[in-house]
């Protein structure tokens, strides 16, 4: 079964009264048994514009996820985050299809593991298939593997782009250098015209936090 995710992009304006929310959110969560993947680690704009503040947390089931949006635990928590921040919020299925294959000896793994979170806007189909396909060598070279890459989606609160996509990578350094390297930096090259992307590189939440 495909899982499902919650990506909510927040700018809040007020980090004590958002606490309140938080508390409720993650208790609500905990009992639930969604899992948290990011939130508040090491993040970096590589692309377009992102929030402040980015979370990725996970569901067994697509359906699961936008039932619990709408269920009693969070609909308690939700007013007490309004006052507090500005949100766009997604809810996204996930990529249980085709990875990319492993290239050359893989990137060592970091202690949290490191995710590119990416909003796209494309205007000619055709034309971004050639970078669809390019993108499997930079990833397979720095241990990419998608958790979204379409799939069914709701916005559930502001405003998205129509495609969503995740990457996971062995750790927060790898996908910086992912970005960084000449094979993907070719990718870009091949959706430029075709496409608009914002794209932000976020090292995995610490439970230790």
């Amino acid at each position: 079964m495909r899982k499902g995710y919650w990506i909510p992009h927040l700018d809040v304006s007020n980090p004590e009264g958002f606490q309140a929310y938080r508390e409720m959110a993650d208790a609500g969560h905990k009992r639930f048994g969604s899992r948290l993947l990011v939130r508040g680690g090491r993040r970096e704009v590589l692309e377009g514009k992102m929030r402040g503040r980015n979370v990725l947390r996970e569901f067994n089931s697509y359906d699961e996820a936008v039932a619990y949006y709408h269920g009693p635990d969070y609909s308690r928590a939700h007013p007490l985050r309004e006052p507090h921040s500005v949100c766009d919020f997604l809810i996204v299925e996930g990529h249980d299809g085709p990875q990319p294959a492993p290239i050359g000896t893989p990137p060592a793994a970091g202690r949290l593991k490191g995710y590119w979170i990416a909003h796209i806007d494309v205007s000619d189909v055709e034309g971004y298939k050639a970078y669809q396909a390019d993108v499997a060598t930079p990833f397979g070279t720095f241990g990419g593997r998608y958790l979204i890459r379409g799939g069914r989606c709701e916005v559930m609160e502001g405003r998205m782009p129509a495609r969503t996509v995740v990457v996971e990578f062995p750790g927060y350094e790898a996908a910086l250098a992912c970005y960084r390297s000449p094979e993907y930096q070719r990718s870009i090259a091949l959706r430029n015209g075709h496409a608009e992307a914002n794209i932000v590189a976020i090292e995995a939440f610490d439970p230790a936090q």
